[in-house]
């Protein structure tokens, strides 16, 4: 097999393939291409760089609906905050939103499948409970409300040390959902910063349509029309 500089340079810096890819593409050792690039003095990429590239051209394990009706409309808003609020910020490769309340860990779930139509198997479950507690009926529990397969709930967190009136508050204990893809993550934080950029650009354009007709109400006039003469 006689390897081309163009060829391989185009491979490697256009396409992005990686000096493995490359060896495999052409049933060849791996350091044989490394040693061609070497003679030939292509420049090979930093090993963060290679990460990138393979994560960037990694298939997407969801699918975002971008056209939405009214309804679809207020489910992401609603998610979405739920996420900003509760949500994970900390790990950068999973989606994780804990909390307790039904309706929210619902809702949040609603949006993921509705909207983000994410992978079903990819779905993980992490339960916080008190040593007082049912645990397996309380992965039953969650199992259905959130319509997940008990086969992909993770070993519960089960605290020994706890107030009695502390597990009360928290019959069903605490969850995390969670999905581990970070271009799942980095998509919903983007949409979570176009929406808060919205509402505050829209707050700052009330305020100076405020401001302006206030201003204008001082010179005696209103909107743009000059006030009678007296």
């Amino acid at each position: 097999m006689v390897l081309d500089k163009l060829t391989i340079s185009n491979l490697y810096n256009k396409k992005g393939l990686s000096a493995s890819e490359i060896a495999k593409k052409y049933n060849i050792s791996v350091w044989r291409v490394i040693s061609f690039m070497r003679r030939n003095k292509l420049k090979r990429r930093k090993p963060s760089e290679t990460l990138e590239l393979q994560f960037e051209r990694k298939a997407l394990t969801f699918n975002k609906k971008e056209k939405l009706d009214e309804n679809e409309q207020k489910l992401l808003l609603g998610g979405l905050s739920l996420y900003w609020a509760e949500g994970s910020k900390v790990n950068t490769h999973t989606v994780d939103f804990a909390n307790s309340n039904e309706k929210m860990l619902s809702i949040f779930m609603k949006m993921l499948r509705n909207i983000y139509s994410v992978d079903e198997k990819k779905l993980r479950v992490y339960l916080y409970c008190f040593a007082n507690q049912n645990i397996v009926e309380l992965i039953r529990h969650w199992s259905a409300k959130l319509k997940i397969p008990i086969s992909q709930f993770s070993k519960p967190y089960v605290r020994k040390d706890f107030k009695i009136e502390k597990s009360e508050k928290m019959p069903f204990g605490l969850v995390h959902i969670r999905y581990n893809d970070m271009k799942l993550l980095r998509k919903i934080l983007s949409d979570i910063d176009i929406i808060a950029s919205d509402l505050l650009n829209a707050g700052m354009a009330e305020r100076s349509i405020a401001f302006d007709c206030k201003s204008n109400a001082r010179k005696g006039y209103v909107g743009s029309n000059p006030a009678p003469s007296t």
